[in-house]
């Protein structure tokens, strides 16, 4: 395994708020780093599966909060993993924010109305055919969850802040059967995020933490 450091400016001590990630959405996103070599494209014409996130924004006294959940052990696909409320876009979704607000009440019991949508970021792709969708949602407290127990094991929040360091990123490899893969890794308070939950959030690193000086300068 290799680990490498990332190259971005942090967002410093800027506050954030809805309006203000709402803004950092619109902006183009950076270009990759030549070492970003965990995105990738699947290739024309391999079987795509669509499907859709939501990476929710708590807006504590404390400070902004992501929400996060670890699934349950048991589960055929990423059992175990750090995750965001997400799947499958189903034949009844009008959009992509649809699906990830279903998947967020099936997986977590909270509602659509809890949640103002901001925007999303671009879209990720993974080995396994699956074309990521994450929708950035702002969520104020309070609520309350109620995580199906087949699916989700945990549900936690970490602070926005953290994410947006790019110190606090790890680039990494393995192989496997015969396979090369790149990926990245974020761990936190003995939890250990990586794969496409670590490249989105590195997503939303590139955009807000590129973005923040400009906007707090406005």
């Amino acid at each position: 395994m290799r680990d490498d450091s990332l190259t971005i400016v942090p967002s410093g001590l800027f506050r954030w708020t809805a309006d203000a990630v709402r803004a950092g959405l619109q902006f183009p996103p950076p270009p990759l780093d030549v070492q970003d070599l965990h995105a990738i494209s699947l290739q024309k014409g391999a079987r795509v599966t669509e499907a859709a996130v939501l990476v929710p924004l708590v807006n504590r006294e404390s400070g902004v909060q992501i929400l996060l959940t670890q699934r349950t052990e048991h589960l055929r696909d990423h059992g175990g993993q750090v995750s965001f409320p997400g799947g499958r876009v189903e034949a009844g979704d009008a959009s992509r924010e649809a699906t990830a607000l279903r998947e967020m009440q099936e997986e977590i019991g909270l509602g659509a109305d809890c949640v103002t949508l901001l925007g999303r970021l671009p879209g990720y792709e993974i080995p396994s055919g699956f074309r990521i969708t994450p929708v950035v949602g702002w969520i104020e407290p309070p609520f309350a969850v109620a995580p199906d127990p087949f699916e989700v094991a945990d549900i936690f929040e970490a602070p926005l802040d953290y994410f947006l360091d790019p110190a606090n990123y790890q680039r990494r490899e393995y192989h496997f059967r015969g396979r090369h893969r790149h990926y990245l890794a974020i761990p936190w308070q003995g939890r250990y995020i990586w794969g496409a939950t670590a490249g989105m959030l590195y997503s939303l690193c590139r955009l807000l933490s590129k973005n923040s000086s400009a906007m707090s300068a406005q």
